[in-house]
């Protein structure tokens, strides 16, 4: 991991909870938002995209270091959040970047301001029934199984997580996993309504998935590419759900390649 790359941190207070942001380099703005079981603070593929791009990162409302807004009840909600949050930051026309249930958010965002979005990267995204499978439900399994099901190889889980993850760790992915209930639980990880909006996203859109990914089924491609008007597809080899984290090197060409497309 690049010791030389600095990240800043803010709190602003947004909808009357503060959010904490994580924010590195210089450039097109970039928000990446992170999969349900929350975030580390640094990453590689993070650091590898703050060298070409002025990378934001939320902690998800009521995940890791934001605080939980009580009222809260759906994914919408969040997507709402972030495009206030976008505001309170100056920024107007942002690059999305979406990791599974970050996906979902991102697509949201998407179809509520088609004009200020320049490009759209769905990485494993949540958010739409798969025609065939299910989403694995993180409620049939306790914390380590549903993690280490997000990974194709289970030596970088442990390079990433370690092999017993610390106690303090775990207990984040317990809350997590319960402001996860709470905005998307029934129907458990997708919208009835967002095929249906989608259709509005003329930006050009790059969806992303594993081709080991055990949380989403593969079949959840055909409806993203069948709905996103201008949509391609592509696979990173060896990687489970978590493709941040288990190939950071390939994701971040990937998605560097087509930002700056």
């Amino acid at each position: 991991m690049d010791q030389a790359t600095e990240w800043r941190t803010c709190e602003p207070v947004i909808a009357g909870g503060a959010l904490h942001v994580m924010r590195c380099g210089d450039g097109a703005p970039v928000l990446i938002l992170h999969h349900d079981i929350g975030t580390l603070d640094r990453t590689p593929f993070y650091d590898a995209l703050s060298r070409q791009f002025d990378v934001v990162v939320p902690h998800h409302p009521g995940h890791g270091r934001s605080e939980r807004p009580e009222w809260m009840r759906s994914v919408r909600d969040m997507a709402v959040v972030y495009r206030w949050l976008l505001g309170t930051l100056g920024l107007e026309r942002v690059s999305l970047v979406g990791l599974g249930f970050g996906g979902w958010i991102a697509a949201e965002m998407a179809t509520m301001a088609p004009s200020l979005l320049d490009r759209l990267v769905l990485v494993g995204p949540m958010g739409i029934k798969p025609p065939d499978g299910h989403i694995l439900d993180q409620a049939l399994y306790n914390h380590l199984e549903y993690t280490r099901a997000g990974f194709h190889d289970q030596a970088a889980y442990d390079r990433v997580f370690g092999a017993e993850p610390p106690t303090d760790l775990v207990v984040e992915w317990e809350i997590c996993r319960e402001m996860n209930f709470r905005v998307a639980w029934k129907p458990y990880m997708y919208s009835q309504t967002l095929p249906h909006l989608l259709g509005s996203v003329t930006a050009p859109s790059l969806v992303v998935w594993g081709d080991d990914d055990r949380v989403v089924p593969q079949s959840a491609t055909g409806p993203w590419l069948e709905n996103l008007p201008d949509a391609t597809l592509e696979f990173v080899e060896n990687a489970g759900h978590f493709v941040d984290l288990e190939q950071p090197d390939a994701l971040a060409r990937l998605v560097t390649g087509f930002l700056v497309g």
